[in-house]
């Protein structure tokens, strides 16, 4: 270990200048314009790989954004760890919410802000780099292979036909991804689950044109004052989601389990602050962190429709359109989950509007068991690094692939992330601690040495 520290106080600048050189790349996967940049990005990690002692490493293109894959096989007997990650980010915008460039990184109070900082290649290139290291030093203790996409912030569209088409080359015993978050440095944690997604867009039309508020007000539907209605309707006043159906196969977790996730140290007045709300909202029945980690919610994402600009123009709009995302927890199924949401906004829309809907992506709720060696060789390697037995914690986020690997690669996921709540993923100013990336590159190590230890102790 002590090797890792020195190697990583030796080249803690050149490592800083190559995580910059990723992040300017701005690679947003929602914009077609980005396509150049999302090929740039893949040939950069590619060549990362290579550089750092990678037998193979190879940009693979898909109908959609490419996949870099790259290996290390020093022994067949040894276990495989797949390791995932993206390099494609969220758009900026807004971009006048941005203290400095969101694609030209800066170093804040031990911060590094910028696009991408935490979400998700600081955290990616903490693997790209204990990998050097590893190489660097002969202490790598078992086979490594690497799985990063472009697509994960726009629903992995291409990366299940991937895993599919080379299952083979992909096999491995475990899927090792840093791009969650834990408590804090002072209290690590693990993410043991994740829920899952259903992500629908809705349209109501109307007239076949924007019409004279005044001349046709009171007289034509107007599709804004539909839509709002049929959103406020989607939950009750005690939280709870009034699809029919909605919560038929979702689990519970026993009192038991819920007593021990209620051990992590949360101080709801802190959160409400640290959000900028006067009060918090959850559903009847469930604390906040259960709100936000074993229960599934309902959101409206976005929401538009008529005149926006400045000024006024009285109309009675054509159309209003909502992005809707539900987060699920197991055993729900994200397309069956969609189309009872569709078909209940269609069956409460009045007269005098059509409905046009749609699931764009989504995928299930993930759970790791937490007695096996891939979840025990996190733990003890957190342990070290932070001198604290990690807590596991659910995550309220959603990474849909992860559910998708274990259906066609059969195997697990491990989720060691390093980011924290505060980093503001997918909001102006991201930012990720330095702390937290040198700490993350030590500690990658340290899971390599554990599970391979644990695996052969099997």
């Amino acid at each position: 270990m002590e090797r890792i520290k020195n190697y990583i106080e030796t080249n803690r600048e050149r490592f800083l200048g190559e995580l910059f050189g990723l992040i300017r790349i701005p690679s947003v996967s929602a914009s077609e314009a980005s396509k150049p940049d999302m090929i740039r990005a893949a040939e950069y990690i590619r060549d990362l790989l290579s550089g750092n002692g990678a037998d193979r490493a190879a940009v693979y293109p898909t109908e959609g954004n490419p996949i870099v894959y790259g290996e290390k096989l020093i022994d067949p007997s040894l276990p495989t760890i797949l390791v995932y990650g993206h390099y494609d980010v969220m758009p900026a915008e807004p971009l006048d919410k941005w203290v400095s460039n969101p694609f030209e990184p800066e170093i804040r109070d031990g911060k590094i802000y910028a696009r991408g900082a935490d979400d998700d290649k600081g955290q990616l290139f903490m693997h790209l780099k204990a990998f050097e290291m590893m190489m660097a030093t002969d202490t790598l203790p078992c086979n490594v292979k690497f799985m990063i996409e472009g697509e994960e912030e726009a629903g992995s569209t291409s990366i299940a036909g991937f895993c599919a088409q080379y299952r083979e080359m992909l096999s491995s015993d475990v899927i090792l991804i840093s791009d969650t978050t834990m408590i804090s440095s002072d209290t690590p944690s693990v993410t043991s689950g994740l829920r899952g997604l259903s992500y629908i867009q809705v349209e109501v039309e109307g007239p076949d044109r924007d019409l004279h508020s005044g001349i046709y007000g009171g007289a034509v539907v107007n599709p804004c004052n539909v839509l709002c209605d049929i959103i406020s309707g989607l939950k009750d006043s005690d939280g709870r989601i009034t699809i029919p159906g909605f919560y038929d196969e979702v689990a519970v977790p026993s009192d038991e389990e819920r007593a021990k996730m209620a051990e992590r140290p949360f101080d709801p007045e802190k959160y409400r602050k640290s959000v900028g709300v006067e009060a918090l909202a959850s559903e009847k029945g469930f604390s906040t962190l259960e709100s936000t980690g074993i229960r599934p919610t309902l959101d409206v994402n976005g929401i538009w429709g008529g005149y926006t600009g400045e000024g006024a123009k009285t109309i009675l709009p054509s159309k209003a359109s909502a992005k809707i995302s539900m987060r699920l927890v197991p055993f729900q199924k994200a397309e069956k989950i969609a189309e009872l949401a569709i078909s209940h906004i269609k069956s409460v829309a009045p007269a005098g509007v059509k409905i046009k809907a749609e699931y764009l992506h989504g995928g299930e709720a993930y759970v790791s068991p937490l007695d096996t060696p891939e979840y025990l060789a996190a733990e003890r390697a957190y342990e070290e690094i932070f001198g604290k037995k990690p807590i596991p914690v659910r995550s309220g986020g959603s990474i849909p692939i992860i559910a998708t690997f274990e259906k066609i690669l059969g195997v697990k996921s491990i989720l060691m992330g390093f980011g924290l709540e505060s980093d503001a993923i997918h909001s102006p100013n991201e930012n990720y601690p330095l702390e937290n990336l040198f700490a993350g590159m030590r500690a990658i190590p340290l899971y390599y040495k554990y599970y391979t230890e644990m695996k052969a102790a099997q």
